[in-house]
């Protein structure tokens, strides 16, 4: 099973760039995407053989999630309780017989933090969500989540620690994930692996000189490890700020 994640950054937009021509070659299972930037109505994906999932921000032009997925999946949901923030449309999970799959567009901090509060807490109900749902069966999170990890996830961390999606306290949070019993699938193959980054500002020669972040992410429970085939990031793949990220499974 191939699964693919990618922030478009406007699906118009990314229409317009490739899209399609991509989605045809990637041939996933399950695509997810992330800040589709628009209201029902305002696009028509003719996507033979998928069925999808739209969760729309109620501001125009703004945030956005969507799945696509050739398998019908058991059940629908859109937001998590408290932390249900459809009039951004961030969060939509799909249940399958063997697994959940979560598509997630986290909250950015802002360069000023000032929203870095709000973050913390949408973290903390997170977590809280993807146990929730790990006790019932395995989950697979995906989607923009708005941090660099690691050193090694950023081109330069010395530099920008302190910084919004560099903080101490947003790793930190993904650290609780992961010791919670989650993976990082891209760094369960490629531990070390340096100059990997799914996002590059619009700024003049940023991208072709690599100056990035890896903030594009597929997560697993622990005991998916066994499941796990390859994990991917599909830098040369252009039509939005933000690259494909991948995931091979043998669910």
């Amino acid at each position: 099973m191939k699964l693919v994640s990618w922030n478009v950054n406007g699906i118009r937009a990314c229409v317009k760039k490739g899209f399609l021509d991509y989605f045809k070659d990637v041939d996933a299972d399950i695509f997810c995407l992330q800040e589709t930037k628009l209201q029902e109505g305002q696009i028509s994906l003719e996507l033979e053989g998928y069925h999808q999932y739209w969760n729309y921000a109620l501001k125009k032009g703004y945030s956005g999630t969507a799945i696509f997925t050739k398998e019908k999946p058991l059940s629908v949901k859109y937001g998590v309780g408290e932390l249900d923030e459809e009039p951004e449309g961030r969060i939509i999970t799909l249940e399958f017989e063997n697994f959940y799959m979560v598509n997630v567009y986290t909250p950015n901090a802002k360069r000023d933090l000032s929203r870095l509060d709000y973050r913390l807490e949408w973290e903390d109900g997170m977590i809280s969500y993807l146990k929730e749902l790990d006790s019932v069966k395995p989950v697979i999170f995906c989607g923009d989540l708005n941090v660099a990890h690691s050193e090694l996830d950023l081109k330069n961390p010395k530099t920008s620690i302190g910084n919004s999606g560099f903080t101490n306290e947003e790793r930190g949070k993904m650290t609780e994930l992961l010791d919670a019993g989650f993976i990082d699938t891209f760094r369960h193959f490629y531990p070390d692996r340096e100059g990997a980054y799914s996002w590059w500002s619009y700024m003049a020669k940023v991208r072709e000189r690599n100056i990035g972040w890896r903030i594009d992410y597929f997560i697993v429970s622990k005991r998916l490890a066994e499941y796990l085939k390859e994990a991917n990031i599909h830098c040369d793949v252009m039509g939005s700020d933000h690259c494909p990220v991948v995931l091979e499974t043998n669910l």
